[in-house]
């Protein structure tokens, strides 16, 4: 059965749509259109009362939060992006629940103020926030390329949805003035990234505009 993945060009919709290519899953996907406010719909709160994407329908399953959809995309595919074994899946719930409440958390601070705030007219960063979220971000990054300096993938030494989380801002590194020079092994981890047509492209095509 095909699934529908909502979604738009942003953070977290990112992780969702990379794994639904890298696994091929069958997912139609449906461009929300953010700007226009149609995550505030009243046809797509009643699919994801939140009010945001990604969102994923799955026959009677409507499954929100990005984390759970990689999950839940893995596991239909007996991928083992979401590993088998009981020890490595905590370990990949360690890592996506560090990078939410820690290194995403901080970086996804500076992508709001450097990127989002002037792409929808929001105007200039918070200086303060930017202040505090550049310290937090490189505090953790420190943890982050230290444990990479041992290991090629975060977990088992092997590609899994943690990396996919974890690693989800770096492409927007410039336009989120990321502070990430001098972490060299975080840089070699995401060019192995990088080498995945799924993480470099993960979005659809855009659909043509209406004459």
């Amino acid at each position: 059965m095909t699934m529908k993945l909502y979604y738009a060009p942003t953070m977290n919709p990112r992780k969702a749509c990379a794994v639904a290519k890298y696994l091929g899953s069958p997912v139609d996907y449906v461009r929300v259109d953010l700007a226009r406010g149609e995550h505030r719909s009243p046809e797509f709160l009643a699919l994801n009362p939140n009010g945001k994407v990604p969102l994923l329908i799955d026959g009677d399953l409507h499954l929100w939060e990005s984390t759970a959809i990689m999950a839940h995309l893995a596991v239909k595919a007996g991928s083992d992006l979401w590993p088998a074994e009981a020890a490595r899946q905590v370990e990949v719930l360690r890592w996506m629940s560090w990078d939410l409440c820690h290194f995403s958390r901080h970086g996804g601070t500076l992508y709001f103020e450097h990127h989002i705030k002037p792409m929808i007219g929001l105007g200039e960063p918070t200086q303060a926030a930017v202040d505090e979220a550049n310290g937090f971000y490189k505090r953790f990054a420190t943890v982050l390329d230290a444990h990479l300096a041992q290991h090629a993938y975060l977990v088992g030494d092997k590609l899994s949805i943690a990396d996919f989380g974890v690693g989800v801002l770096l492409p927007w590194a410039n336009e989120a003035r990321l502070p990430i020079d001098g972490f060299a092994n975080i840089a070699r981890w995401h060019e192995r990234l990088m080498a995945l047509p799924a993480w470099r492209e993960p979005f659809p095509e855009p659909l043509p505009v209406a004459a």
